[in-house]
């Protein structure tokens, strides 16, 4: 228990804690007796109401952190709350996640860990912990009952969940391997990149849209050469790192499929969760950042033409949109990969792409291909030190105009492993 649980809380601590044992443990068939059950206790009295919310945000401190020493990260909590729960348990999430962040300060967190807090627009808005549920109570027009029950609910999912591969250090951890965290700030290639891909996504015109990408596409393999030629000369002790991107329903699948392109082609590799709705992504750092940045712009790019391809006529079934983004996918696959051979070809040749999209020639690196190759072979050992059981599943293709729809739009759009197959 917290300590903010334990000041002026009289017998509130042990009836939460009450509450808390019997919804974690309660079979499905019995949750809902235990819930009303436990909410009844805790909202019974306007009373001690300030003494239950002292208790729930102590108690949140260490089921929250709990959470965080198992691998779990802020935006995968929340993840799971949005895909198991409902709204006003996933604005009681962020709330929970910020008040536990007054525990560590910025200094203790890498970068992504901070991006996805302000992502979430976490903050602590109430005045003080004794007056935070009737606060929220207020905002969101809920009874005391209501309120403990979803507080409880949300206890309950995530005091379930399992232990997970870390993706980077926990608040106030050092990292078992590799740098302490994400350097701050944004490679200016990176800015580049981004500004790139948002106009890709902005213009009607295909043509101006297959270019912008395969220029992005060429400026995040030209900064994953220039990392290996510096590892390669002892300037970068870098090491492989991961992050988590989600993928959710409907076509869960393909999508997985169009993010493993995206990373196959940027050296990185993809392992996903299905049951948590995420896929992790290992490889370099910088490559990482590329990926998230490129994959987010794609999957933007293929359902604009989705939309497209199936408006006005009966096509727009599941089976329709599955084989589209399917054979999206695996052509996004083909130039992407392609888009890399050439940059890389190039190097090995000297030239060598600037940031702002020109080339300069220099004198062929002899070391690249090996340090592409130490990279490559560095990613794979950490995949099998994260995640030594891996299974594949094969996305499956059932209409034929689908599929063939999904590749002009890939043509159109943008722009090896196996295409279909997804690691898992």
């Amino acid at each position: 228990m917290g300590k903010r649980a334990q000041q002026g809380g009289g017998d509130v601590g042990p009836l939460l804690e009450q509450a808390v044992r019997s919804v974690l443990t309660a079979p499905d068939e019995m949750l809902d007796l235990a819930l009303d059950t436990g909410a009844s206790l805790l909202a019974a009295s306007a009373g001690q109401w300030p003494a239950v919310s002292r208790a729930v945000l102590g108690y949140a401190d260490t089921a929250v952190g709990r959470c965080w020493s198992a691998g779990w990260r802020p935006a995968d909590l929340v993840r799971v709350v949005r895909r198991e729960l409902k709204p006003v348990h996933l604005a009681l999430a962020v709330d929970l996640i910020a008040a536990e962040g007054r525990r560590h300060p910025a200094a203790a967190l890498d970068r992504r860990w901070q991006e996805q807090l302000r992502e979430l627009e976490t903050e602590v808005w109430w005045p003080g912990d004794d007056g935070y549920l009737a606060a929220f109570a207020q905002r969101h027009r809920l009874d005391r009952f209501a309120l403990a029950t979803a507080a409880l609910e949300l206890i309950r999912t995530w005091g379930r969940l399992p232990p997970i591969a870390p993706v980077g250090p926990a608040p106030g951890s050092a990292p078992a391997r590799g740098p302490a965290g994400p350097v701050a700030g944004e490679p200016r290639m990176l800015a580049r990149i981004r500004a790139l891909l948002a106009k890709a996504e902005s213009t009607e015109y295909p043509e101006e849209a297959e270019a912008l990408t395969a220029k992005a596409q060429q400026l995040m393999a030209q900064h994953s050469i220039d990392e290996a030629l510096l590892a390669a000369a002892g300037a970068d002790r870098d090491a492989p790192a991961a992050l988590r991107i989600g993928v959710d329903n409907p076509y869960e699948g393909p999508k997985t499929m169009l993010l493993d392109a995206v990373a196959a082609a940027n050296r990185c590799r993809v392992v996903w969760a299905k049951e948590f709705g995420f896929c992790t992504v290992v490889g370099f750092d910088g490559d990482l950042d590329g990926v998230e940045l490129l994959y987010t712009s794609l999957l933007v790019q293929a359902t604009h033409a989705l939309n497209k391809a199936g408006a006005g006529r009966d096509s727009r079934t599941k089976a329709f949109r599955q084989s589209f983004l399917v054979a999206y996918a695996a052509r996004i696959r083909e130039r992407l990969t392609a888009a890399t051979e050439r940059t890389t070809s190039a190097a090995a040749a000297g030239r060598h792409l600037r940031e702002d999209g020109t080339e300069e020639q220099l004198l062929p690196d002899e070391r690249l291909l090996p340090a592409l190759a130490a990279r490559s072979e560095a990613v794979d050992e950490e995949v099998g030190r994260l995640f030594p059981k891996l299974v594949s599943q094969r996305v499956r293709v059932s209409d034929g105009e689908g599929w063939a729809a999904g590749r002009a739009a890939a043509d159109r759009a943008a722009l090896h492993g196996r295409a279909g197959e997804i690691r898992r």
